[in-house]
């Protein structure tokens, strides 16, 4: 028999990278995840998990066993919540921005569906402003999206600054040109805040590419079409950042948690706290 609980530890090893964070994500003593993954190892007689001290990847045997585990928790979610006198139901539609989905959400959001196998979880994906109008025609219930300073609506999962980036940094503005820039369609709010910028400093622009994926205006970035804007820790692969006094300043952005008013109070309320809390901690 496998023990779950050195299972879940193995599955947030997977899903961080790290001794460290794995054990900040469970609440756990690093020494402990570290002995739980040991623990596994010897009941099935295989090495799971390579590390050195800089990287931490599955085995082959690892990877044969991940998708196991993760069906076992399922189950044993799904079992508790059968017997759990009050655990969360209903349905709730939660909207991500685009960026954030794609750098940071999919732990998170498999914590929550294996927590809650009796809520009905629908997931929209979009810009933070085409969210925004979702949940305002009622479309949507729980938005975690961006939102400019001074932008009161929300509750706040943290700050960063918004950079310029580029495949060459050092040819993104050559004298006598227009900057070109790559960028969400509006009403995307970093493309508001780069064209403000640019626009402020009298510096000319264009727009090379619009698209509303993240991973093809990545695609044209690294093609060296022109410059991306994007918070600092979202930043893709091969793309550099523009250094500092080369292009004007960027306003910080902040992620937040947006309720719509009217929609299943108990349950938005719960999940809200809930992703707040993981969100912070990834």
């Amino acid at each position: 028999m496998l023990d779950l609980v050195h299972l879940r530890s193995f599955v947030a090893l997977e899903q961080t990278g790290s001794f460290t964070r794995a054990a900040a994500k469970l609440g756990l003593g690093q020494s402990t995840v570290s002995q739980h993954l040991q623990r596994l190892e010897a009941s099935v007689g295989r090495r799971l998990v390579s590390r050195d001290t800089h990287t931490l990847s599955l085995t082959p045997d690892g990877e044969a066993l991940i998708g196991h585990a993760r069906r076992m928790l399922a189950i044993d979610g799904e079992v508790s919540a059968l017997f759990a006198k009050e655990g969360l139901r209903g349905r709730l539609r939660l909207g991500v921005s685009e960026d954030y989905v794609t750098n940071r959400l999919s732990a998170v959001i498999e914590d929550i569906i294996r927590a809650h196998p009796s809520v009905d979880l629908e997931l929209t994906v979009a810009l933070s402003g085409t969210l925004y109008q979702m949940q305002d025609n009622g479309e949507i219930d729980l938005v975690l999206a961006k939102r400019r300073l001074g932008d009161s609506r929300g509750r706040l999962v943290y700050r960063e600054a918004l950079v310029w980036l580029a495949r060459d940094p050092e040819a993104v503005l050559a004298p006598g040109t227009s900057l070109s820039l790559i960028a969400f369609p509006p009403p995307s709010i970093t493309r508001g805040i780069a064209i403000e910028v640019l626009d402020r400093a009298h510096i000319p622009w264009r727009i090379v590419c619009t698209c509303s994926s993240l991973s093809g205006l990545t695609a044209v970035a690294r093609a060296g079409m022109g410059v991306l804007v994007q918070p600092r820790s979202m930043a893709p692969a091969g793309l550099r950042e523009v250094p500092e006094g080369r292009l004007p300043m960027l306003e910080d952005v902040e992620f937040v948690l947006v309720p719509r008013r009217g929609a299943d109070s108990a349950l938005a309320a719960a999940l809200s706290e809930e992703l707040l809390a993981k969100l912070r901690a990834v």
